[in-house]
């Protein structure tokens, strides 16, 4: 594989719930910026979520100039962390993650958005720093951008669309926890590495949930 090509990754989660009545469960975080002791702990929450696959939103090693160091800063021990789930993960691209780091991780990291499809809409997966609410990409009615970035939990309506963000894993922001979401039958779930929800988001208007 050559991992110096961006590549996009399609998921067609519409095509594994319809064609084979399989609902797959995908953990999704972001921000992990370098800290082992924070991705330890989202790693001990996948052994217990038990999901599909992970997507992470980018920014997976390096602090980041703008950003004081997360708790248990060691890229090194991270890409250990990481590469021995390399066959679980699913990634799009930060603005902290370059070639570099695409050498010593052991799947494809360098892919600017993941494309999803769920409960009939597209999920458009992307870190946040190119495509956002300011430059959304081409979103239908109901379609949903999902980012990091910010290092703070959103879900919010714009336009008839809507953005959703896990916050981050090492460095929340505005008072926010440290955190991750699950998506599962179109119900995405945001939890703290404690395991404890604080948040719902449904893809069918009718059971739209917000804070608890």
């Amino acid at each position: 594989m050559n991992l110096s090509v961006r590549q996009v990754i399609l998921i067609s989660v519409y095509y594994f719930r319809y064609k084979e009545g399989f609902i797959m469960r995908i953990m999704i975080a972001s921000d992990i910026h370098g800290s082992s002791f924070y991705l330890k702990r989202l790693l001990e929450r996948y052994t217990a979520e038990q999901p599909d696959k992970l997507l992470l939103l980018g920014d997976l090693l390096y602090h980041g100039p703008r950003n004081d160091l997360p708790k248990g800063y060691a890229p090194k021990e991270a890409i250990e962390l990481l590469n021995n789930i390399k066959e679980e993960i699913l990634c799009v691209r930060g603005n902290c993650d370059t070639e570099v780091d695409q050498m010593v991780l052991k799947f494809p990291i360098l892919a600017d958005y993941c494309i999803l499809y769920e409960q009939g809409h597209m999920i458009f997966a992307t870190h946040g720093h190119h495509c956002n609410t300011s430059n959304p990409p081409m979103l239908k009615s109901g379609d949903i951008l999902l980012h990091g970035h910010t290092h703070i939990p959103a879900a919010e309506d714009f336009d008839g669309r809507y953005y959703l963000n896990p916050g981050s894993v090492s460095i929340p922001k505005e008072n926010s926890s440290h955190s991750y979401m699950l998506l599962e039958d179109g119900l995405f779930t945001w939890k703290t590495l404690d395991g404890d929800v604080y948040r719902h988001f449904h893809m069918n208007p009718s059971h739209h949930l917000h804070s608890l």
